[in-house]
């Protein structure tokens, strides 16, 4: 299986006609497309619209999506949710769906920083909030992968889960780009790879205390790698196994053959879990 994945798209009201072709280079090269939140700039429903209509060139492939922190700045992250469904995209928020054999589950995460500079739940109410909420976006994410029976699964989340990825941001921010707390779970559980977003001047590449890939494929952070190319990353289960992509956008859009649409899972037939 091939997955084109990528991140804080950050589609406006103004960007019509800006993402079709992304789309259509996506659903040329992969089996399934992910996007890893910030789908939208300041979390309206006009722009979730926008990015919907944009997504008609991959009808026929499935989408799988997390939301990222700018799909709430507005408040309106459920009509969000309304909106990228109607248009065929399945959302996850502690949800696992299975696609082609493929587990995928996905989270939003938090921040609250990593390892022994991680914040803890002590003093005001309002920090014990703050790290209460991404405790619960890990155990979300524990969930989701504990319903998945696959061999190959697919971790989706914006937040990083590990600092690696987001090394090339200003120090003083990483609290506020990923947590450790959601590596935890990747630590228990059988993970091929994970994908996420968030840290537009990150690293490209980490792995988690075991080893399974981390990618961060922020927009920003694939047209940096790989100017002029379309800005995604082409994860390929078939290749790796278990153990990670061996493909990607490095490499020229006319590589290898695309999948046929007869070996192609159509929309309606990704299993919810």
């Amino acid at each position: 299986m091939k997955i084109a994945t990528v991140g804080d798209l950050h589609c406006k009201k103004t960007a019509r006609g800006a993402f079709e072709p992304l789309f259509a280079a996506m659903a040329a090269a992969a089996d399934v497309i992910v996007l890893c939140g910030d789908l939208t700039d300041y979390g309206t429903a006009d722009e979730a619209r926008v990015l919907a209509g944009e997504i008609t060139p991959a009808k026929d492939v499935p989408i799988v999506a997390v939301l990222g922190n700018h799909d709430y700045e507005s408040g309106e992250g459920e009509r969000l949710k309304e909106i990228f469904s109607d248009a065929g995209v399945r959302l996850l928020d502690g949800d696992a769906c299975e696609i082609g054999g493929v587990g995928f589950a996905g989270v939003k995460g938090m921040g609250g920083g990593f390892g022994v500079r991680a914040l803890q739940p002590w003093g005001e109410e309002i920090i014990k909030r703050f790290v209460r909420e991404a405790v619960d976006e890990a155990v979300k994410l524990e969930s989701a992968l504990a319903r998945l029976t696959t061999t190959q699964r697919v971790v989706v989340l914006h937040y990083s889960p590990i600092q690696e990825t987001v090394q090339g941001e200003p120090p003083e921010i990483f609290p506020f780009l990923g947590s450790s707390r959601l590596e935890e779970p990747l630590l228990r559980h059988p993970v091929s790879v994970v994908v996420h977003g968030h840290a537009h001047h990150g690293r490209f590449e980490g792995r988690t205390r075991n080893g399974v890939p981390v990618y961060n494929v922020c927009v920003t952070v694939l047209v940096r790698r790989a100017p002029g190319l379309p800005p995604y990353w082409l994860v390929d289960l078939d290749q790796a196994g278990t153990a990670g992509p061996q493909a990607g956008m490095t490499e020229p859009m006319t590589a290898g053959r695309p999948p046929s649409a007869e070996s192609r899972e159509s929309p309606d037939q990704v299993r919810a879990l």
